[in-house]
């Protein structure tokens, strides 16, 4: 049996947290920029249902790559619904304890389900974190999720293991006085708007 504590119940609020950021979303924001260089908000918001979508899956025992990254066919005022449906899927999926010790084969190898959902948390605190920077900060987020997402990153994805294959630039220094998220993102390579 695994000692690594569950992360459903962040998973749980990740999740709700992701949801209350959609929820701000105006029609005017949909273009606007996000740290991600890729992705605009509306993008990022694809991606995001996307990432939900596959944690079902996985969950459910399924394979991760065989469901797109980013969602199609979502009208610009129905990112909250779909969100909101894939992350019920999600939850659902992984409610049985017995996932967590099962082997998922995820893109790098075989992972047992508590460390491949712990994987999800971070990446859903970072999107809720690149999402937050896209709208403005329009809400206060949660400083344990990113602390939780912080530690996992830095376990994860050592500074070393960076470039080809590894969606995340180089680690930068965090701002003097950042908070939990501002580590988080100087980590994984992303800079606030405001600092670009």
């Amino acid at each position: 049996m695994n000692s690594t504590p569950d992360p459903r119940p962040l998973f749980q609020r990740a999740t709700e947290q992701l949801a209350a950021l959609i929820r701000t979303v105006r029609p005017e924001q949909l273009a606007a920029p996000t740290p991600c260089s890729d992705y605009d908000v509306r993008t990022l918001l694809s991606h995001i249902v996307g990432v939900a979508h596959r944690i079902g899956v996985v969950g459910e025992g399924g394979d991760l790559l065989a469901v797109p990254a980013l969602a199609e066919d979502v009208p610009d005022d129905g990112w909250g619904v779909a969100y909101e449906e894939t992350r019920a899927r999600a939850i659902a999926a992984w409610a049985d304890s017995a996932r967590l010790d099962a082997q998922m084969e995820m893109p790098w190898g075989p992972t047992p389900g508590r460390t491949a959902l712990s994987g999800f948390v971070m990446e859903l605190v970072t999107h809720a974190w690149d999402l937050s920077e896209g709208l403005g900060r329009p809400l206060v987020l949660d400083q344990e999720l990113a602390e939780f997402a912080r530690a996992f990153a830095r376990q994860a994805l050592p500074a070393d293991r960076r470039g080809e294959g590894v969606p995340f630039e180089a680690v930068l220094p965090a701002p003097e006085g950042a908070d939990a998220y501002g580590q988080l993102a100087a980590w994984l390579g992303r800079r606030p708007l405001a600092d670009r």
